[in-house]
């Protein structure tokens, strides 16, 4: 077997370092956050894929079919977020949300309680 062993330069390459988010995916966050913070049955999915963000062992559970239970407008900007997510590495409080998602953890997790991520 020939094994190659890559260089570092080949190596970063293949995992680019984290890149700050664009417009459109910030107005994709503020589009869901806005959902979120209403109470409607989009707005507990909004809060659901959002929270999976914020703290998914203790606030996740965004069930993918969902997407199947939103408008097409949503699920863009849930498919948007999911891909920066991937690529920016941030929690939302680190991308200056974290007070946007605080409140979303004593409205749709009441029994969880408080919006820290620790």
């Amino acid at each position: 077997m020939n094994t190659r062993v890559l260089t570092r330069a080949e190596l970063k390459a293949l995992y680019p370092a984290p890149a700050p988010p664009t417009l459109d995916e910030l107005a994709a966050i503020e589009r869901l956050l806005a959902i979120a913070e209403r109470d409607t049955g989009q707005s507990r999915r909004a809060a659901n894929f959002l929270l999976a963000w914020w703290n998914a062992d203790r606030d996740g559970g965004f069930d993918l079919t969902d997407l199947w239970a939103v408008d097409t407008a949503l699920a863009r900007d849930m498919v948007t977020v999911f891909v920066m997510v991937a690529r920016v590495h941030s929690y939302p409080d680190t991308l200056g949300y974290g007070s946007r998602f605080e409140p979303l953890v004593d409205a749709w997790r009441p029994k969880r309680g408080g919006g820290d991520r620790g």
